[in-house]
């Protein structure tokens, strides 16, 4: 490889622009005043608590000013993923230096008053902070976790042709497991219809206090590790300054080309090859350009440099002449003018106006985003002739809806499914009617929906890679879902904690325009497992989503397809949330018509008159759902008790939106207290099933007036077994349901007494009959919901709940309370 790229002149320049950059880093790791250092620097120009990282920064200065240089070159739409977990120096530094920061803050000028601004907000109470995060223009990814940079710049760079995503991998980050799944993603890039991703492997040896595994290999071994996940890796090596800046703009440019040649092969070509894209693996000293030795010890080129490299305070006041000598070690005054601006011979070397990578619209995607084309959700309707007459597996009807707004769409290429290989289990093969799934690696016969090109993203088994692209593709202004099997989710509790943190601190920065809500469907739920067992069962997600911030986060459990399609279309034109849909796939009863369950979805709660029968006065006992299955039994101890205990008052309450259940106080889809009381009153017994951990209500309602309430859920039984039984090991079941009526109304009495021991009957009934034949006795099976007027008598078949034509009569007796 020829090394002659840079003429003398360009090569003095640029090794000054990464010298400012290194000396702004600097500034905003330690000073307070003093900012170009006029005068002989004091510990009263130090901030009094200095904390942050130098080692990985000046590495990251280096690649800036060399991507700022072939942006330039050729014209490139780029912007710039910092995986490094706290290179904030390093890029609020070039984001300063290329005039952004001033635009979008104007209160840190372009000047000495400016510099101090920006050196004193950096890591300081009020200021910003020691990471690249939501509040650095130019950034989609937040420097606080490791390991999602490479996922987040493929969803970036997908449906983005002339986009090219610089992500620089931290050898920290690179040893975490996301980060090493990510190296596959390049089996996933389209290089027509897609942009391209340039990694960047930062070698600079250490983590806090430990060497790193890649910079530890032979360096053969790395690039057969490498070359071995399909890239083609450039090297750069060396800590001699102009040596190393030659290189790295030889390197730079040679795979610039290459992304240019393979685009051209690709699209003008028709070549359906899967290309080997180029990587950069830098090589550089932890702490490059920092103290060689401070007390004796060691700092460039070890652990030492990761963090901060010297303390000067009080109790370090001979540290203050060597941070004085380091910094003027950059010469600042060959660097600004008088008045602290960047001299113009560097500041050209910046690319201009959207081309700054501070400045690219695709790191602020709300600026690109337009609203998806959406589809009637009324045209798949289930037909509900009454309530529970049809049955329909709810994500199958989804499913044929999914596949409409898909269509509707691919002439925008703004919206995609993702999922680690669940789609056709989570019954949303509909989808493939009109896309398939994007794959460019090789087929083989039998193969199926697989094509360069597709609206799904579904073929890596890894939660970590759909969570990250979807992240990337959604900052960057699309559109898209995830959807996955309910315990699975919980793989990616920490990126989701993220992406709910990075939209916190969005709402409160103006400039940072709304982008479309991340959507999770949660199928093959917890209650829907009888094959998989225990291990497929948790829906604690729910419980770890609610922690964040009620501006953020909303959580659904529609009881029926219906009300799946309405809040699935209502999510998918939402902006700056993250939406938690759980749905099952296994057919159910259908409750509500369309135009019932729009109404209902709206409100996200309400009685469910048709179900109740206190419409005369006072209910004497509530009964709550939230979750398809609860409400199925639910209901069917409703027609228990209906049944058996006719004079019974029941109030039927059903939530869609679990957030309801919150004061308004709390969160904005709170109900208030008068309203929460007039639905489940202030001291009527409460029976409320609930699809995930029954403490979970407790919590969201233990400030309410009712403290009776009682809710059964999953509560960690369960193993390979029948759907009823599943239930039937949680208390979740219909009879543990109606005992548990029984037992809060004690004046029921005997009439209750006769009841309880005919459903501890059935129970055992149940279980002899399950471990006989495999499967739920007949009753349960085929019970089915219908409506009787007050004191009718049995309907016949199985309208009571599966009791079953062998249950004891209970004699009626009508139940009065004095009031």
């Amino acid at each position: 490889m020829t090394l002659n790229t840079l003429t003398p002149e360009l090569l003095r320049k640029i090794n000054a622009y990464w010298r400012a950059a290194n000396y702004v880093s600097v500034g905003q790791i330690y000073l307070y005043d003093n900012p170009l250092l006029k005068r002989p620097l004091q510990l009263s120009d130090i901030k009094p608590l200095v904390v942050s990282h130098w080692g990985t920064t000046p590495g990251q200065n280096f690649i800036y000013v060399h991507l700022n240089r072939v942006i330039n070159k050729y014209d490139l739409d780029m912007f710039y993923v910092a995986g490094p977990g706290h290179g904030g120096p390093a890029i609020v530094g070039n984001v300063y230096l290329e005039g952004t920061w001033s635009e979008v803050y104007p209160d840190v000028t372009q000047d000495e008053a400016g510099l101090k601004e920006l050196f004193k907000q950096f890591s300081f109470p009020g200021g910003i902070s020691s990471h690249v995060a939501p509040t650095t223009p130019g950034s989609i990814h937040e420097g606080g976790e490791l390991g999602y940079s490479l996922s987040h710049a493929f969803g970036a760079a997908f449906d983005n042709p002339g986009l090219i995503v610089a992500c620089v991998i931290g050898d920290g980050e690179a040893e975490t497991g996301p980060l090493a799944t990510s190296w596959q993603s390049n089996k996933f890039l389209d290089p027509v219809t897609d942009g391209a991703v340039l990694p960047i492997l930062h070698l600079n040896g250490y983590k806090i206090s430990n060497p790193t595994v890649l910079a530890r290999i032979e360096g053969e071994e790395l690039e057969h590790f490498l070359r071995g996940c399909g890239w083609a890796p450039l090297f750069v090596e060396g800590d001699d300054p102009d040596t190393m800046h030659e290189r790295m703009a030889t390197v730079m440019e040679s795979a610039i080309e290459d992304i240019q040649r393979i685009q051209a092969n690709a699209r003008n070509e028709q070549d359906p090859s899967r290309p080997r894209w180029p990587m950069i693996v830098l090589r550089s000293p932890k702490g490059w350009t920092g103290p060689k030795v401070v007390d004796g010890l060691q700092i460039e080129g070890t652990f030492r440099a990761h963090q901060v490299p010297m303390l000067v305070d009080p109790e370090h006041p001979e540290h203050v002449p060597l941070l004085e000598s380091w910094m003027k070690s950059y010469r600042p005054e060959e660097l600004f003018d008088r008045n602290g601006s960047l001299i113009p011979e560097l500041a050209e070397l910046a690319p201009k106006g959207d081309r700054r990578m501070g400045a690219n619209p695709h790191a602020n995607g709300g600026l690109l985003l337009h609203d998806l084309k959406m589809p009637d959700f009324h045209d798949h309707a289930v037909r509900v002739s009454a309530p529970g007459a049809a049955q329909a597996c709810d994500t199958q009807v989804l499913g044929h809806f999914l596949r409409d707004v898909s269509k509707l769409n691919q002439g925008a290429r703004n919206f995609r499914i993702f999922g680690p290989d669940e789609t056709l289990s989570n019954l949303l093969g509909a989808v493939f009617e009109v896309t398939n799934r994007q794959w460019d690696a090789r087929e083989v016969k039998n193969d199926e929906f697989l094509a360069p090109q597709g609206q799904v993203l579904d073929s890596m088994l890894s939660e970590h890679q759909c969570e990250g692209w979807l992240e990337g593709y959604l900052l960057t202004g699309r559109h898209g879902l995830f959807n996955s099997y309910e315990a699975f989710i919980r793989i990616i509790d920490s990126m989701f904690s993220q992406h709910a943190k990075w939209l916190k601190v969005c709402l409160e920065l103006p400039w940072r325009r709304k982008i479309s809500s991340l959507n999770y469907l949660l199928a093959s739920h917890v209650w829907q497992q009888d094959h998989n067992g225990f291990t497929h069962q948790d829906p604690g997600f729910l419980d770890h989503v609610i922690n964040k911030k009620a501006d953020i986060v909303r959580v659904y459990l529609p009881p029926d397809a219906n009300c799946l399609l309405s809040v699935f279309d209502h999510c998918l034109r939402s902006r700056n949330y993250v939406n938690v849909v759980v749905a099952g796939k296994h057919a159910l009863p259908q409750w509500l018509t369309m135009d019932a369950a729009v109404i209902h979805c709206t409100e996200g709660i309400g009685i469910w008159q048709w179900a109740s029968n206190d419409q005369g006065g006072e209910p004497d006992v509530v009964m709550a759902c939230c979750g398809d299955t609860p409400t199925l039994e639910i209901l069917a101890a409703v027609s228990i008790l209906r049944e058996h205990l006719p004079e019974l008052r029941i109030r039927v309450i059903n939530v869609v939106d679990l957030m309801k259940l919150q004061s308004c106080t709390e969160h904005p889809h709170g109900l208030n207290e008068t309203d929460y009381d007039s639905l489940f009153t202030k001291d009527k017994h409460i029976i409320f099933g609930f699809h995930g951990y029954p403490w979970l209500i407790h919590r969201l309602t233990y400030r309410r007036t009712n403290r009776n309430l009682h809710v059964r859920g999953y509560k960690e039984e369960g193993t390979i077994t029948t759907p009823f039984d599943m239930r039937v090991q949680n208390d979740l079941d219909r009879f543990h349901l109606v005992m548990d009526v029984i037992d809060r109304l004690p004046d029921l009495g005997t009439r209750g007494a006769y009841l309880k021991q005919t459903l501890r009957d059935k129970l055992i009934e149940h279980k002899h009959y399950i471990n006989k034949h495999g499967q739920d006795m007949p009753e349960i099976r085929n019970w089915k919901w219908e409506p009787r007027e007050e004191g009718e008598g049995k309907a016949g078949g199985d309208s009571n709940g599966g009791l079953g034509s062998n249950s004891k009569a209970v004699e009626p007796h009508i139940m009065r309370k004095a009031s």
